[in-house]
């Protein structure tokens, strides 16, 4: 018997070191550890609501009192809830019938069956509790920056492991594109979502939210996590290109320079750490026609129109500044629409000189709609627009194919050859007249001399 109770009491000294490692607090820890032990009770007699269990975990003990009816003798019936009267009398000479009595109950007078329910009991308790305690945690801090070591690598995702060993996932979509780790290598991301269906815990991280871009400014911008500059807004594609908007409330403060730091020493460890990711650090202004001036930027703007109600913008560039604005593959003006929120159209601005330039949708009887729109994505609304870029360079950005670009080189050439050729006919007709004149007088000259 003395050997179960030093086992039973041992027990709770190792769940009290295991409380400390997990986090568990005292009141709660108490409740646990009650719980279990009514558990185990009401298991076996069927009721525990007469019994007091009173837990010291200072000491690593326990005390179970049982509190029982006094009944005359021979009128025992539930030895659990009732007591003979000769059997009272042991525990207290001065009880009568039908008064309450208590006695102390030894856990390991149970046997070894009840200590191993209990053992099994905490142990699915405090699972339980532990994880409620790591879904209640990083649900708290979504949107916040963790590091965590890299324990397995699989082909959706990796698995990664906090300092107090919890899981975490970081999925291959959440991953940028450039991303490669290796097992026991540390890793930064962004909590983005926790879940905990069936009550396992699940924390997704992500290496690609906006939030994570956020976080890594405001870790290295000082002025930013004082509060004298906010992010507006945030425009990214993981690993290629970023524009982030930021405004000061301190004119003192240049909202750009303080991002950027003394020789870009503050966003080159943001740029490392997202894979040499580029980012465009542009000042937020409520001007919406400014501010997509700027999010369009290097490009150069002559004029824009912009409506606010349908949230569209049309811009017009000089033909050298419309690349610019459109950027490789379309990247640059898609980052400036999500800046933004603007749906913003590129046009070229064509000078008087080119009155005899066409604009596209004036071959929409010979050249597909959707061709058109492809051509107009890149910033060519004109026929020599087109005809001034690469048939190679219109294939890449546009992802049109090789027959169909060459077709519509043809159909655009050929207009203006036609147009060439009218003016070379006009050309010659003259040079006849002319000669018919010179004949015409040299027959007068020599009539004349006649």
């Amino acid at each position: 018997m003395a050997r179960r109770k030093e086992e039973t009491v041992s027990m709770i000294d190792t769940l009290a070191e295991f409380k400390e490692l997990k986090n568990i607090d005292k009141e709660t820890m108490i409740n646990v550890l009650e719980e279990s032990f009514r558990n185990v009770i009401a298991k076996m007699f069927g009721t525990d609501e007469n019994y007091d269990i009173i837990i010291n975990p200072e000491k690593g003990d326990f005390e179970i009192w049982r509190n029982r009816t006094v009944v005359p003798d021979g009128s025992l019936e539930d030895p659990n809830l009732q007591v003979a009267l000769s059997e009272a009398r042991e525990m207290d000479p001065d009880c009568e019938v039908d008064e309450e009595v208590t006695d102390e109950v030894y856990f390991e007078k149970f046997g070894r069956r009840a200590i191993l329910n209990l053992r099994q009991t905490l142990a699915s308790k405090i699972l339980e509790l532990q994880k409620d305690n790591l879904y209640s945690r990083y649900k708290e801090h979504i949107g916040t920056i963790v590091s965590a070591e890299v324990y397995q690598i699989w082909k959706k995702e990796i698995l990664l492991l906090d300092d107090e060993g919890n899981d975490l996932l970081l999925p291959k979509t959440e991953q940028i594109p450039s991303d490669f780790f290796r097992k026991g290598e540390a890793i930064r991301a962004v909590i983005k979502d926790v879940t905990n269906e069936n009550n396992n815990p699940k924390i997704i991280l992500s290496r690609t939210s906006n939030k994570f871009l956020q976080r890594l400014f405001e870790l290295e911008v000082p002025e930013i996590n004082d509060g004298l500059i906010t992010i507006k807004a945030i425009a990214r594609i993981p690993g290629e290109r970023a524009k982030i908007a930021v405004e000061s409330y301190d004119d003192r403060v240049d909202p750009v320079g303080a991002c950027v730091g003394m020789k870009g020493s503050r966003i080159r460890g943001i740029v490392h750490e997202l894979r040499n990711e580029n980012i465009d650090v542009i000042n937020y202004t409520t001007n919406t026609s400014l501010f997509i001036q700027r999010a369009l930027s290097p490009a150069k703007i002559s004029s824009i129109r912009v409506n606010d109600d349908e949230r569209t913008a049309e811009v017009f560039l000089r033909p050298e500044e419309v690349s610019l604005a459109i950027g490789k593959g379309g990247m640059n003006i898609k980052l400036a629409c999500m800046l933004t929120d603007y749906k913003i159209d590129v046009f070229r601005d064509i000078d008087d000189a080119d009155e005899e330039d066409i604009y596209l949708d004036e071959f929409n009887d010979e050249i597909d709609a959707w061709v058109i729109d492809a051509l107009k994505s890149l910033g060519c609304n004109t026929a020599k627009a087109v005809l001034a870029m690469s048939p190679e360079d219109i294939m890449e950005r546009a992802d049109l194919e090789e027959q169909t670009v060459r077709d519509v080189y043809r159909v655009l050439s050929a207009e203006f050859e036609e147009d060439a050729s009218n003016s070379d006919q006009g050309e010659d007709i003259a040079d006849v007249n002319v000669d018919i004149a010179d004949v015409n007088v040299e027959e007068s000259d020599n009539i004349t001399q006649s």
